[in-house]
C-alpha cells in the first residue's frame, strides 16, 4: 500500500489544492476552444511561407484568427463559466477591448476580461432584480449589458491591455532566457509531478499555451507545446510495468498503453506511479531527456495538441519538423522505462495485488477531485438513484468534458451494445448537461454540479473509468425496468 507520509506528500496542502482549481478554471476557459486551436494550428502549419504549402492570400487568416478570434472565444467561455450566455456576451465585448490593438495574442487578457464581465453583469442583475417595471425587462437586460461591457471594453483597451502586454513580453523574455542558456529541460522537475498531482493544466494553459502561441506566432511553432503533452514518459512507466510488473498491474499495462499513448489520456498511468513515487524519478528523468532532444533538435508544434496523443502531436507537426519531435517523444519514453524497469523489477509483491493498484486509483481519483472542486457528499462507485426507466439519452459529463468522459462514454456505449441497447450517449462538461437530462454519469467531486445544472436527472457516480462492475450493475437495471 501507498504509505500515510505518501498520501499525505500527494493529497495535502491547501496552496496546491487551491492551485488546482485556479487550473481547472483556466482549463475550463481554454480547452472547450481547442478545436479552434487546432484549427489556428492547422492554417499556420500549411499556409504560411515556411509552411507545407505557402499560401501569401490564405496566410491572412493567421494573424486575425490568433489576434481576435482566440481571445473572444476564451472570453466568452469564460463569461459563460460565471454567468452563462448573458454573462459570455458581457465578456466577449469586454475582451475585444483587450484583444484590438495589442501587439500579442491576449489570452491571458481574455482569461481576466471574460469572467469580469460576466461577474459585473451579474452583480447588476441581482442588484435590480425585482425592481423593473413589467414590460421593461428586455430593455433593461439588453442596455445593461452592453454598456457595461461597452466600458469594460474601453477599460481594457485603456488599463489592462497595456498591464497585460508588459507581463506577455516579460514572460516571452524569460522563456527565451532559460531556453537560450540551455536551461529548458529543467522544467520537467516542475512539470512531471505536477501532472501526477493535477496542476497540469495550470502549468499548460495558464504559462505554456499563452508562451507557445506567441513563440509560434513569430516562428510558425513552439517548443512550449511539447513540455507537457509529451507522451513519452509516461509511456516508459507503462512499458516497464508491462515487462517487469507482477500480477494485476501487469496485466492491466498493456490497456493503459493504448489509452495513454494512442488516445492521450495521461491520468491512465497516475495510479502506476502513486503506488512507487519513486517512479517520478523516471518521468522526471524521461521529461529532462526529452526536452533536451527537443532544444537541441529545435523541435516545435504549431499548436497544443489536445489530447496529448501521440496522433495529435505528429498532426501538430509542422513540416521538416517530424523527426526532431518524435526523437525527443521516444528518447523520453525510453529513459523513463530505463529508471523505471529497475524500481518496477524490485517492487514488493504486495505492491502488485488488484487491491494495491485499486488503493492508487482511489487515490488518483482523490486528486482529481480536489483538482475539480470535490464535495465530499455523495458515496464514490455506487449509483445515487436507479432510474424509474430506460432514459432516451445518457450523458457522461467530466471537467472538460472530453478526455475522461470521451473515454467513459466509449465504453459505456459498448457495454450497452453489447447487452442490445440501442442508446445514445453522449459525452459532455458538467456545466454544459441539458437541463432535461434524464441520466448522467459522472465523478464524486462534479455532483454537487451535476444537480445543479441537470436537477431531475438520475446521477451514477463512476470514479474508475475501467471499473466494469459499475457498467454491468447499470445494464442489469436496465434488462429489469425493460422486462
Amino acid at each position: 500500500m501507498t504509505s500515510r507520509s505518501e498520501t499525505l506528500w500527494f493529497s495535502g496542502g491547501r496552496s496546491r489544492v487551491a492551485l488546482q482549481r485556479f487550473g481547472g478554471f483556466l482549463a475550463g476557459m481554454v480547452i472547450p476552444n481547442i478545436s479552434a486551436f487546432i484549427a489556428w494550428g492547422l492554417i499556420t502549419a500549411f499556409f504560411i511561407p515556411t509552411g507545407w504549402w505557402p499560401n501569401e492570400t490564405l496566410a491572412k487568416l493567421v494573424g486575425p484568427m490568433i489576434n481576435f478570434l482566440l481571445p473572444i472565444l476564451i472570453g466568452y467561455t469564460g463569461g459563460t463559466l460565471v454567468y452563462g450566455q448573458r454573462g459570455g456576451v458581457a465578456g466577449a465585448i469586454a475582451t475585444a477591448g483587450v484583444a484590438i490593438g495589442s501587439s500579442v495574442p491576449m489570452f491571458i487578457g481574455a482569461m481576466i476580461m471574460g469572467p469580469l464581465g460576466a461577474g459585473a453583469i451579474k452583480r447588476f442583475d441581482r442588484l435590480v432584480e425585482g425592481k423593473i417595471p413589467t414590460g421593461f425587462e428586455m430593455l433593461t437586460n439588453n442596455f445593461s449589458a452592453g454598456i457595461l461591457g461597452g466600458i469594460l471594453a474601453v477599460f481594457g483597451f485603456l488599463v489592462v491591455e497595456p498591464v497585460v502586454s508588459g507581463v506577455s513580453h516579460a514572460l516571452a523574455a524569460a522563456a527565451a532566457w532559460v531556453t537560450e542558456r540551455h536551461l529548458l529541460p529543467l522544467i520537467a522537475i516542475l512539470i512531471e509531478p505536477g501532472k501526477v498531482l493535477f496542476l497540469n493544466n495550470a502549468i499548460n494553459h495558464g504559462v505554456l499555451a499563452p508562451l507557445g502561441v506567441e513563440q509560434a506566432k513569430e516562428a510558425g511553432k513552439s517548443i512550449f507545446f511539447l513540455l507537457e503533452t509529451n507522451p513519452g514518459p509516461g509511456l516508459g512507466v507503462l512499458l516497464a510495468y508491462w515487462l517487469f510488473g507482477k500480477g494485476q498491474t501487469k496485466q492491466s499495462a498493456p490497456g493503459a498503453i493504448v489509452i495513454q499513448f494512442l488516445g492521450g489520456i495521461h491520468e491512465i498511468y497516475f495510479p502506476y506511479i502513486l503506488m512507487r513515487p519513486v517512479l517520478l524519478l523516471a518521468v522526471i528523468g524521461g521529461g529532462m531527456a526529452a526536452d533536451t532532444v527537443f532544444m537541441l533538435t529545435h523541435a516545435g508544434l504549431v499548436a497544443t495538441p489536445s489530447p496529448g496523443s501521440i496522433i495529435a502531436e505528429i498532426v501538430m507537426t509542422p513540416k521538416g519538423g517530424l523527426v526532431p519531435v518524435l526523437s525527443g517523444i521516444l528518447t523520453g519514453a525510453a529513459v523513463s522505462f530505463a529508471i523505471a524497469s529497475p524500481l518496477v523489477r524490485r517492487a514488493p509483491e504486495q505492491e502488485s495485488t488488484e487491491e494495491h493498484l485499486d488503493a492508487a486509483k482511489a487515490l488518483t481519483q482523490q486528486l482529481k477531485h480536489q483538482a475539480t472542486r470535490a464535495q465530499e457528499k455523495a458515496p464514490a462507485g455506487e449509483p445515487h438513484l436507479s432510474p424509474p426507466a430506460v432514459p432516451d439519452r445518457i450523458y457522461f459529463a467530466c471537467e472538460a468534458g472530453m478526455g475522461s468522459s470521451a473515454m467513459g462514454a466509449s465504453i459505456l456505449n459498448k457495454y450497452l451494445k453489447d447487452a442490445g441497447f440501442r442508446l445514445a450517449v453522449e459525452h459532455k462538461p458538467v456545466n454544459q448537461l441539458p437541463a432535461d437530462a434524464q441520466m448522467i454519469f459522472t465523478q464524486k467531486g462534479l455532483v454537487d454540479r451535476a444537480r445543479q445544472v441537470a436537477p431531475h436527472a438520475h446521477i451514477y457516480v463512476i470514479d474508475n473509468f475501467l471499473d466494469k462492475k459499475v457498467y454491468e450493475q447499470f445494464i442489469q437495471q436496465l434488462k429489469q425496468i425493460r422486462e
